[in-house]
């Protein structure tokens, strides 16, 4: 399917889900504040603020990393740039990390995918698309959806995943945040075709709603519980199109940049990074924000309390 012909089928699937929207401001009051996940703030979008970022976190990331981002499609102009993910990448020593997309697309075929990564200037660490040689199944525990995801088989290669989430909207997610980075991003492509549709013989985006979104969290479940304690998240709002960095023709952000945020709880980051957008004055957001409920995308994190992944409640400390 054309990239054209996927968005439409998309967005049309998008306006039949129920919307969720907003959910409670964080709570950092009286004695729960010490017991609460923290979630690191900076206005600094850059090398230098993302290795403030990484510092406040404490974390001794070492082994064989994964830096798991977006790098774009051929096309699209709000990706992450790639000289803010270079310092941190430098330190940790890290490999970029991306698998093939399940449309039709240069970055559907590994070559294809690594010819994006090197135009939109991926050239100073190696690029590794984790399904170019198999896949690898992993037990999905205690999920309403699934009973095992399906990864890029590189992935098992990694001792730590760092996430680096160009936060944005989603025509069927509603956003993308820590969440669908690791899910879809990492999942191979027989895996992505799990998570949107409702069997082998069904239509290639017909799955939506609660059961796309839980599908999604429980693919981080299974990756959460393999991986355990050597993971850390990172959410960079800059560039906060109503489309996501897989679409070649994203509409030109509406709304200011805010800043990158980090936590070891991929719930907090994610309802934290929402908290901004929705504390931001109702002329700039309005765009995202219907994007956002128009799926119900604060499902997302929900669920993901509900299925164990973290808090929604946390401590914001900004730097």
């Amino acid at each position: 399917m054309k990239r054209s012909e996927f968005l439409k089928t998309a967005g049309a699937a998008a306006l039949s889900v129920f919307a969720v929207g907003h959910l409670s401001s964080c709570n950092t009051s009286g004695s729960k504040k010490n017991q609460l996940p923290k979630v690191f703030m900076t206005k600094d979008i850059s090398a230098q603020g993302l290795m403030a970022l990484y510092k406040a976190l404490n974390k001794q990331v070492n082994g064989k990393v994964a830096i798991k981002l977006h790098m774009g499609e051929p096309g699209n102009v709000n990706y992450l740039r790639p000289e803010i993910v270079r310092e941190l990448c430098m330190a940790v020593n890290g490999s970029f990390v991306d698998s093939n997309v399940y449309y039709e697309s240069p970055r559907s075929t590994t070559a294809g995918n690594l010819q994006s990564a090197l135009d939109h200037g991926f050239t100073f660490a190696p690029v590794d698309i984790l399904d170019s040689e198999g896949e690898v199944r992993l037990p999905v525990i205690g999920g309403k959806q699934l009973k095992e995801a399906i990864f890029g088989s590189h992935i098992m290669n990694y001792d730590w995943i760092i996430s680096v989430a160009h936060f944005k909207g989603h025509v069927m997610a509603g956003y993308g945040g820590t969440f669908k980075n690791l899910a879809i991003g990492i999942a191979s492509v027989a895996g992505k075709q799990v998570i949107h549709t409702n069997g082998p013989d069904s239509d290639q985006w017909s799955c939506t709603g609660k059961p796309f979104f839980e599908k999604i969290i429980e693919y981080n479940k299974s990756l959460m519980d393999k991986k355990g304690d050597k993971m850390i998240y990172f959410n960079v709002l800059n560039n906060l199109s109503t489309s996501c960095d897989c679409d070649s023709n994203a509409p030109h952000p509406t709304m200011p940049d805010i800043g990158m945020l980090a936590s070891t709880d991929p719930v907090a980051l994610d309802k934290a990074s929402l908290d901004c957008i929705y504390a931001r004055p109702e002329a700039e957001r309005k765009d995202l924000v219907e994007r956002i409920e128009g799926c119900g995308g604060s499902y997302q994190v929900i669920y993901a309390e509900e299925i164990g992944l973290g808090s929604q409640q946390y401590e914001l400390v900004n730097l």
